[in-house]
């Protein structure tokens, strides 16, 4: 099979589409024919080398966590689940045209292999950092880099909630943030103003690791009521840094809740072939996404 891997700890041109041995389903796992696979910063930063605590890694080792597909191995003592059946989750080395997953759920009708291989770790992160912040309903949540994929869902998860959302992106997504329910405003200079005039603040997120942590203690006036997923910093302002994945079933049983519910929608800006993973993770570090970034396998 075909399968994106590295050697060597780098920049995107150490990544090479390599033939591999196909892997297989052990005790309590899936192996799904892969239609498509999630693009998340975790995938680039665990080619940097720089998550390897939460992720070892063994070199050469392939790429990628979330998939959509279609099932075609069981491992021993799993239930619930046939091959043939169409299911996304989470599992390792993704990018490839099969790969093994340790945790999943049945697509929800209507839903393309594109569309749902960009849930999974997105909707883990967004409902985990919505939790450890504490915001309840009724009270006011800011969000930096509003727009990309983990940002979308928690808009929406927000919303659901009764959670006021103020979100800071683009210019050019100051739209996007408003479909999705959130009070808009543009980041850069006077960007702290423009939240102020926009009313209290009770909690924030940073999704985007842009330098703003002081910002955020000082617009809650609490540290611990401030989270990032991005900035490696956040012990310098007393701020939590949320990297540990919780229930990754949970949080695919609550997606497929939302989605039935009509609840839940996260575009997919912009699709890859596995030749062009190494653009993937180019255009992922740029930043800027509206919604999720996908490879077509």
């Amino acid at each position: 099979m075909r399968k994106v891997s590295f050697a060597e700890f780098g920049g995107p041109d150490v990544l090479r589409l390599v033939d591999a041995e196909e892997p297989h389903a052990g005790p309590g796992r899936i192996r799904i024919a892969v239609r498509a696979a999630g693009v998340n910063p975790v995938d680039w930063r665990i080619r940097e080398g720089q998550v390897l605590g939460a992720h070892p890694v063994t070199l050469p080792s392939g790429v990628g966590l979330d998939a959509a597909g279609i099932v075609d191995e069981v491992g021993e003592g799993v239930e619930g689940v046939e091959v043939g059946d169409r299911v996304f989750g989470e599992g390792t080395d993704t990018y490839a045209e099969f790969a093994v997953l340790g945790a999943w759920a049945r697509m929800p009708e209507g839903l393309t292999f594109e569309e749902a291989a960009g849930y999974p770790s997105v909707m883990e992160t967004a409902l985990r950092v919505v939790r450890e912040v504490g915001v309840r309903p009724g009270q006011t949540l800011l969000v930096s880099g509003a727009s990309g994929g983990v940002g979308s869902a928690v808009l929406q998860i927000a919303r659901d909630r009764g959670i006021r959302v103020i979100g800071t992106a683009g210019a050019a997504n100051q739209e996007y943030l408003r479909d999705l329910g959130a009070v808009p405003t543009t980041y850069g200079e006077g960007w702290v103003e423009r939240v102020r005039r926009l009313g209290g603040v009770d909690a924030a997120l940073d999704l985007a690791g842009s330098g703003v942590l002081r910002e955020l203690v000082g617009l809650t006036g609490d540290p611990e009521k401030v989270v990032t997923i991005a900035d490696l910093g956040a012990p310098e302002f007393g701020v939590r840094f949320s990297g540990v994945a919780g229930s990754v079933p949970a949080a695919l049983a609550e997606t497929v809740g939302l989605i039935a519910r009509g609840r839940l929608h996260i575009p997919v800006e912009k699709t890859y072939s596995l030749a062009e993973a190494a653009a993937a993770h180019v255009d992922s570090q740029a930043g800027h996404t509206r919604g999720r970034r996908v490879i077509i396998v």
